[in-house]
């Protein structure tokens, strides 16, 4: 269990400057991708941003409070990005397509999100999870809602309990990352690339646009 959890972090940082916080962040996301993991350690943060290792106390409690900040960071971006695709004009089913291929790439752009996203939520503490349902599952869980009651009204979309949407969305996009490294030792598969996104992003639509089209949308096979 953490201690010293500092979780007002993500709102103090809300304004993105360039300050000795912010220098802390950038370290630790480009070890993880680095590294491909989030076992880093303060003293390789501290080393890689030129800041003093003690001012992550001050500033984020501890470790856990500067992996929460720094997931955070990464997801204000991806929720504003909800909010302007909701608001377009296009279909319900078009906003559909966009919104599985965003979450992938949010994943492949920042790595170590889902992996943060089961550690806070699963082996930190219990203000940690707090904060990541506040800030990450209740606003995509918003969104998936009212995406749904749009194609719902539309006619587009059959009715889809938005729990099991986002069970089935969110779970088949974390596990192409968090479960490569098993498939890679069962299979043989390689890294995710580009390619493997777009291939995906693909995939994700077929699947989830195929079984959630009213029998209407389907027959024009849009």
């Amino acid at each position: 269990m953490a201690s010293g959890l500092n979780t007002s972090i993500p709102t103090k940082l809300a304004g993105g400057k360039n300050t000795t916080a912010e220098k802390l962040l950038v370290a630790a996301s480009e070890l993880m991708i680095e590294r491909a993991s989030i076992e880093v350690s303060l003293s390789d943060i501290a080393q890689k941003s030129g800041v003093n290792a003690a001012l992550v106390k001050y500033h984020f409690g501890n470790k856990d409070g500067l992996l929460l900040a720094l997931l955070a960071r990464d997801a204000a971006t991806e929720m504003s990005q909800l909010e302007y695709l909701i608001s377009q004009p296009i279909s319900p089913t078009a906003k559909l397509k966009l919104h599985i291929g965003g979450i992938i790439r949010a994943y492949y752009q920042f790595p170590y999100m889902n992996r943060l996203i089961h550690y806070l939520l699963h082996e930190s503490s219990t203000e940690a999870a707090d904060e990541v349902s506040k800030f990450f599952v209740a606003p995509l869980l918003d969104f998936q809602r009212r995406l749904l009651a749009e194609g719902i009204k539309a006619g587009e979309f059959r009715n889809i309990d938005p729990v099991m949407f986002y069970t089935s969305l969110v779970g088949a996009c974390d596990h192409l990352f968090f479960g490569r490294h098993a498939m890679s030792r069962a299979t043989g598969v390689g890294p995710v690339t580009d390619e493997v996104c777009r291939q995906y992003i693909k995939h994700m639509e077929a699947l989830i646009c195929g079984g959630m089209l009213s029998e209407k949308k389907a027959a024009n096979g849009e």
